[in-house]
């Protein structure tokens, strides 16, 4: 029941900003960030250019959300795999050899 909330969670977090506005534009960070260059440089010029840029911004946002989902991915596996590492040193140090047990 708690993941199940924790999950409601999650996603009312995830919709109630699209609810509140519906027209907004959710630019990244990246977007911003060149916005307040030129206004506080107009003759910065960037240092180098994109070796690919994406078709579209849907094929940008989608190669954003699968690296995303990698790395989550990889993060779950880690922590997934030291966990089990540890939960199998515990049982070791719980075993009591005893002479009968042969």
């Amino acid at each position: 029941m708690k993941n199940f909330i924790l999950l409601l969670i999650v996603v009312m977090l995830s919709v109630f900003p699209l609810l509140i506005h519906h027209n907004a534009e959710f630019g990244g960070a990246d977007g911003q960030a060149e916005e307040e260059i030129s206004k506080i440089a107009p003759e910065y010029k960037p240092w180098f250019q994109a070796l690919w840029e994406p078709p579209s911004g849907e094929i940008e946002s989608l190669l954003f959300a699968l690296q995303a989902a990698i790395g989550a991915g990889f993060i779950g596996y880690f922590i997934g795999l030291m966990r089990g590492k540890n939960k199998q040193a515990g049982e070791k140090d719980k075993k009591v050899p005893y002479a009968t047990d042969r």
